[in-house]
């Protein structure tokens, strides 16, 4: 049938697309006040459905996505008898470029969907502007005639008197787009979009060039729903992150890795996760260099570089050394898909009056484990039992798992990497599910009703049953555990290079 064509792939999911926009216009995370009669709140009637049509339009995205993911497959660019990995022309990823235009195209005007976060970044771009120390207060120092002002009377609650967690790259980001449009919400929020436009390029020409231009990549990064309603929509700062630490990633399997350092660097100064790529960038020099103690010396030079350039930002925006020590704000807010903060509330509220220290001691643990596996996983690259992109994946996706503070989005951080390697793959399949699942968790108006995790258990059930009967049929499997992920072109002897496809720096990786 035409509608399970790629052609109708790419139509559903921009009906789907629209359907959410559309509906965010009324059940969005409209401002409190400054919306300029486009994005007011229109009664409950027409908020309820707002609602609706969003997440029928999410669940037609999601649809259209994974249709496409299935066909994909069967027109990845190899020829019969051509190895795994090679590449061949580029007319099928040209088409999933023309899809994820039609499917973005939608968000572009939409209100904030999905969250409020992008009233934060508007009002402590303003604080910094007007001289305000951004990590040592909240947006609630904006007094009603400063600058971001109508921005910071939208920002959620827990975080009206939260300092921003954000390095100084990102601050002055959001400086330079206050500035431009004088504060006003409708504008600021739509070159807040702008910026995360072009953070969804960065993805794109990242993972494209570590997958060897295989579509199939750009499916489950690029096109993930989960990505586009939290990086387009909701213009969540991680989609920045995640394109300047994989695009620094790319350079340095091209043998750039100075280069690639510095936009390392720079996704540390948005966002200080992305700091786990600097033990993966080292491996891989460190290796190309031929392993060794010279190997292991030089690959310390990536961390060196990167430090390098977090002063000098920290230095020339002006906004201090603050940042280092918001790091863990965000852990004092509990979210519901933080394992570790529910294990040690549930523990606390068992064994002491008052919980608190035991669920920062059981947060503690959760991360000191993160910090061990991903010493393994590194441990595995170095020893060329695992490709290092795949390394870098996986060992985001643990310290997303284990953190004190768990957001849909934050799984992004692992999701595109491993994309890049592993998408055809049991884990890809199984990271795939996760991300249509974790869609539906929040509400269009960034809030987390009960109804969402009922409708997010639904859609992983209902994934989990695909996967079982396409394993029954000889298709992908269920995902495997992350210690049995083991990828192709990732061996030889620990000082050799590691392995790479005859694309520009493209990496591939065996069906794990």
């Amino acid at each position: 049938m035409w509608v399970f064509s790629t052609a109708g792939c790419r139509w559903l999911g921009a009906a789907g697309s629209l359907a959410v926009s559309v509906g965010g216009w009324a059940a969005g995370t409209l401002p409190v006040r400054g919306g300029w009669g486009l994005w007011e709140p229109r009664g409950s009637a027409l908020t309820v459905a707002g609602a609706v049509l969003a997440y029928l339009g999410l669940t037609l995205l999601i649809a259209a996505w994974w249709q496409y993911g299935r066909l994909l497959p069967a027109g990845d660019g190899r020829r019969v008898g051509e190895r795994s990995g090679e590449r061949v022309g580029g007319r099928s990823g040209e088409r999933v470029g023309v899809t994820l235009g039609w499917w973005t195209a939608p968000l572009l005007l939409a209100p904030p969907l999905y969250s409020a976060d992008v009233y934060s970044y508007i009002a402590q771009g303003a604080m910094v502007l007007e001289g305000h120390d951004v990590y040592g207060a909240g947006p609630s120092v904006l007094g009603p005639g400063s600058l971001g002002a109508d921005a910071a009377a939208s920002v959620g609650g827990h975080w009206t008197d939260t300092p921003a967690p954000y390095g100084p790259v990102f601050l002055v980001l959001a400086q330079a787009v206050v500035k431009l449009t004088g504060g006003a919400v409708v504008p600021a929020v739509l070159g807040m979009r702008i910026l995360a436009l072009g953070a969804l390029a960065l993805i794109v020409w990242a993972v494209r060039g570590l997958s060897g231009g295989r579509p199939g990549a750009l499916w489950l990064a690029a096109l993930n729903p989960l990505l586009l309603i939290h990086v387009v929509g909701g213009m969540h700062n991680d989609g920045l992150m995640i394109g300047l630490m994989l695009g620094g990633v790319l350079l340095a399997v091209r043998e750039r890795w100075v280069l690639g350092s510095v936009l390392v660097g720079l996704a540390v100064m948005v966002k200080s996760p992305a700091a786990v790529a600097l033990l993966f960038v080292g491996i891989i020099v460190a290796r190309r260099a031929g392993g060794g103690a010279r190997g292991l010396l030089k690959g310390l030079l990536p961390g060196v570089v990167a430090a390098g350039v977090a002063g000098l930002a920290t230095v020339a925006a002006g906004t201090g050394f603050g940042w280092l020590r918001t790091q863990s704000v965000a852990g004092s807010i509990h979210t519901a898909l933080s394992v570790t903060s529910d294990l040690g509330l549930g523990l606390g509220l068992l064994v002491a009056d008052d919980p608190d220290p035991v669920k920062t001691l059981v947060q503690r643990a959760g991360l000191l484990v993160a910090v061990a596996v991903i010493g393994v996983l590194g441990r595995r690259c170095w020893q060329g039992r695992m490709d290092p992109v795949l390394g870098l994946g996986v060992s985001l996706l643990v310290l997303v798992g284990l953190s004190p503070m768990v957001q849909p989005w934050y799984v992004l951080w692992g999701v595109c990497a491993v994309a890049a390697v592993a998408w055809d793959g049991r884990s890809g399949w199984g990271l795939a599910v996760m991300c249509g699942a974790l869609a539906y968790e929040t509400a269009p108006s960034g809030h987390t009703p009960a109804y969402g995790f009922a409708l997010a258990g639904v859609a992983l059930a209902a994934g989990l049953l695909w996967l079982r009967a396409a394993r029954a049929r000889g298709g992908p499997a269920l995902p495997a555990p992350v210690w049995a992920i083991v990828p192709q072109g990732g061996g030889g002897p620990p000082g050799g290079p590691p392995g790479r496809s005859p694309g520009k720096g493209g990496h591939t990786g065996r069906r794990a």
